[in-house]
């Protein structure tokens, strides 16, 4: 079937050839290679379309955005091209990121606007809870460690999103990564004067984004990026709960949601989505970064640092991410421009202030450290039993008891142990930090290590076979002779990892960043999936 785009046609559809509407008479090959095959959306000043490249083998899908003024004003027009450029070009500058669409073309034809992008095959977020009901608590943090560094990728580039909502967020199939799409709502903050314009103000004023998940000074027309961060907060709410913003109560006088009852997650983490949720935005994060880092998800910017090299000028284009209006920028605004780097790629630049504040951590007295471990340790001991003597206490050994006790009452910090050959088998270890510790031959055979934190840790000949480690950070650890078979390792880093000799056999490695030299330094078999997806070939 060809789909004709004009909004008056009384019969859109049309034979699968078909060059002219039977119906108006329209054209229907855009620009003489876009058969459009479907509608995905209407709206007051346009719509989006599900198309065909005919220009290219395979004739491949892609999505395009048709933006017609209700005006026939000469001014009116002048002022929706000149939005439609801003657009373009914002895609054009942010589109080159795993997790956002990439613009492909834009034309204008009769008085109509067109943008083309990417089209991404996939459920969206809303539609994964309507199928599988709301998320768990550590659901959501594995949904933040996603979405966060995307927003951080936007911000940097100046852009504001402002329409994050489940609808728009995208699970792609090919490798289950979230895609953030429609940019339709976009704001560009490098010229908030002209944005401002009484007129440009008129023409955009339907973009304010989603009522229920645009804050107070959004929906006054007055956007700022932390107005990003509360649109993800209410998709937390929605995660958890499996109910949109307009079917939660509010307080009536301070305009704050009332969703503290209708979830059940931990103290810390209400109080970050209660920081993120602020009416107030003076008392509202200002950015993904501050939200990483109280999650103790801060190994996840040095992937991030990693993946924001896309975006350079030059580099390989990303894999295939793209939805409906999408687009992608990077926020790494608060990170200071007073450096030398400040000249810098965003990537750079949050590298470096990761390298500074690691830098920073390792400076703190060799006493801190005795006392983080001493606390760890004394967990073993029954109550009313501590000495005072601290040599005795820091003798103690942290067994694998201790260690799971710990956890249990929330401490997630176990940076610096020595851990070696303990039994932690099918042990729940999620979103914790082995930074720096001893791990030789620990048994982790079957534990769900998802989203922890390894860096620089020593895992030699360890065992973790079948375990979960999807998400994990594992940057500069050693795994020489680790059983790893059957082991989950997507969305996992493994940059500088030493996998010598390590048996990858059944492995799964979707998506996952590590190099052509590592893995052909480890074991593997025909039924490994590297990080391409792909069962028994290199990726």
């Amino acid at each position: 079937m060809t789909y004709c785009t004009n909004p008056e046609c009384p019969h859109p559809k049309n034979p699968p050839t078909a060059k002219q509407c039977q119906a108006c008479g329209a054209e229907l090959l855009l620009r003489n290679r876009y058969r459009v095959i479907g509608a995905l959306g209407r709206g007051g000043f346009g719509a989006t379309f599900l198309s065909r490249d005919e220009s290219l083998p395979g004739r491949p899908p892609c999505v395009i955005k048709q933006l017609r003024p209700t005006a026939e004003a000469s001014n009116v027009i002048e002022m929706a091209r000149d939005l439609f450029q801003r657009e373009a070009k914002i895609l054009g500058k942010i589109g080159n990121h795993p997790q956002l669409p990439r613009l492909l073309d834009y034309f204008e034809a009769e008085r109509e606007f067109f943008l083309v992008q990417e089209y991404i095959s996939g459920a969206t977020l809303q539609q994964e809870v309507k199928r599988g009901g709301p998320f768990s608590e550590a659901g959501v943090k594995q949904f933040l460690s996603e979405v966060l560094p995307v927003i951080q990728y936007i911000h940097s580039h100046q852009v504001i999103h402002r329409d994050i909502k489940p609808a728009n967020l995208i699970r792609r199939e090919q490798d289950k990564r979230l895609v953030l799409i429609d940019f339709g709502a976009v704001k560009d903050k490098v010229n908030p004067a002209k944005a401002s314009q009484s007129g440009q103000t008129a023409l955009t004023a339907y973009a304010i984004g989603t009522p229920g998940y645009a804050p107070p000074e959004q929906m006054a027309m007055r956007p700022v990026y932390a107005s990003d961060i509360y649109a993800v907060g209410v998709t937390c709410i929605y995660l958890l709960t499996g109910r949109s913003p307009k079917d939660l109560s509010y307080d009536p006088q301070t305009g704050e949601m009332l969703w503290r009852e209708q979830v059940s997650v931990s103290e810390h983490f209400a109080g970050v989505l209660s920081k993120m949720l602020e009416i107030s935005v003076r008392l509202r994060y200002h950015s993904a970064e501050a939200i990483l880092r109280d999650l103790d998800l801060e190994p996840y910017l040095e992937s991030l640092a990693q993946n924001m090299a896309f975006s350079a000028p030059g580099a390989a284009a990303s894999s295939l991410s793209s939805s409906v209006g999408n687009d992608s920028g990077s926020a790494l605004s608060g990170l200071g421009d007073s450096s030398p780097s400040s000249g810098s790629s965003p990537s750079s630049r949050l590298a470096a202030a990761i390298r500074a504040r690691r830098e920073r951590a390792s400076a703190k007295t060799s006493t801190y450290r005795y006392r983080r471990s001493f606390n760890l340790s004394s967990l073993g001991t029954a109550p009313g039993t501590g000495t005072a003597d601290n040599r005795s206490q820091r003798s103690q050994k942290v067994t694998a008891e201790v260690l799971q006790k710990a956890y249990r009452r929330g401490h997630r910090d176990f940076s610096m142990q020595v851990l070696s050959w303990l039994d932690l088998q099918r042990a729940v270890l999620t979103g914790s930090s082995f930074a720096g510790s001893k791990l030789k031959q620990t048994n982790l055979q079957g534990a769900d290590l998802s989203n922890t934190n390894f860096g620089k840790a020593d895992l030699d000949r360890a065992l973790l076979r079948n375990a979960n480690l999807s998400g994990a950070y594992l940057g500069a650890a050693n795994l020489e002779g680790s059983d790893l078979r059957g082991a989950d390792l997507s969305r996992s880093c493994l940059t500088e990892a030493n996998l010598k000799g390590a048996n990858l056999c059944g492995a799964d490695l979707t998506d996952a960043t590590v190099s052509h030299e590592q893995l052909s330094s480890a074991r593997t078999n025909w039924s490994t999936v590297y990080p391409n997806g792909k069962r028994g070939l290199r990726g």
